[in-house]
């Protein structure tokens, strides 16, 4: 069944490929091909389904704050919402307005100054070997040890986060940033330049879809309390200013990134990533935000 449905959604969105930009404003991301597109199906028993350019690695970008969301989490517990709050922001994952205005404290996990808070939280806990212990996360959350940083990617948005470096250095000014901006900065970006394709993403989320346990590693990552939240916090924060717009169209907790991809969690079921490098307006896929909007209507799997 879903192979024939991955097909059919291959099928449906090639007249799309014509709309949408690359990321443009990361240096290292403007020379993609566009036309890349693939798809990704993991259900909780192992078994796999696939479309497309499956294998093709590319930078997952804000998909990597979920894993510094769930590894915090499993550090901090509660005390995380003393700095960061769970609220949609409703505006761009960039913005310094609002953040002003609130003394500091990012409104939620997902936008670029929540994740420089993250970030700094876990340099607090592991020091100058913070982007390895991330790394080693992810790695472990994925069952894979072949996942690694792009060094391009890294170094292009250490140079050019212009914007990212007023958002640490506000919050540094409210004194939400406990560690020095540079190493903060550092670890930001490096997990941002993570390359993973949509089969190992869409492994790497199962243990959401399973509430915080990998089902088939076994290995505990959250209770499942924290999963509930954590599913909760993608569901409307995860595409930004557009989550609302993901709800409605897709109705299942997912993240993006302006890498291109998209993951989403269907609880208890699977897990689903799809990854097309054009972005609409609001910095995300807009080719994979359609093919998921297909997937959740051809299989009626949907959290609604």
């Amino acid at each position: 069944m879903y192979k024939k449905i991955l097909q059919d959604i291959k099928d449906e969105i090639e007249p799309l490929f014509e709309q949408g930009q690359v990321a443009n404003y990361i240096p290292a991301l403007a020379n993609v091909n566009p036309n890349k597109f693939a798809m990704s199906v993991y259900l909780l028993d192992g078994s796999y389904y696939g479309i497309g350019d499956i294998e093709d690695k590319f930078s997952i970008q804000s998909i990597s704050k979920v894993f510094t969301f769930t590894q915090s989490m499993g550090i901090y517990g509660e005390e995380l919402h003393k700095r960061l709050g769970l609220e949609p922001s409703g505006n761009p994952f960039n913005s310094l307005i609002r953040l002003e205005n609130e003394d500091g404290i990012p409104r939620n996990p997902f936008i670029n100054s929540g994740a420089i808070v993250l970030a700094d939280m876990l340099v607090s806990k592991y020091k100058k070997s913070a982007s390895d212990e991330i790394l080693k996360y992810i790695k472990n959350v994925s069952d894979n040890d072949d996942i690694l940083y792009n060094e391009a990617v890294y170094k292009s948005e250490k140079v050019s986060g212009y914007r990212n470096y007023a958002l640490v250095n506000m919050m540094k000014s409210f004194k939400n940033i406990k560690n020095h901006t540079a190493d903060v900065m550092s670890t930001y970006f490096k997990h941002c330049s993570i390359e993973m394709n949509t089969k190992e993403l869409s492994r790497s989320m199962l243990f959401l879809a399973n509430h915080g346990i990998d089902p088939i590693t076994n290995k505990k990552f959250l209770t499942s309390s924290q999963s509930k939240r954590v599913s909760a916090v993608m569901l409307t924060c995860g595409h930004y200013d557009a989550s609302g717009d993901f709800a409605f169209r897709v109705g299942l907790p997912g993240k993006s990134g302006v890498g291109g991809g998209i993951v989403a969690i269907i609880p208890g079921k699977m897990s689903v990533c799809v990854y097309s490098p054009k972005l609409n307006s609001k910095g995300n896929s807009l080719i994979g935000t359609k093919a998921l909007e297909l997937f959740t209507t051809k299989t009626g799997l949907s959290i609604f």
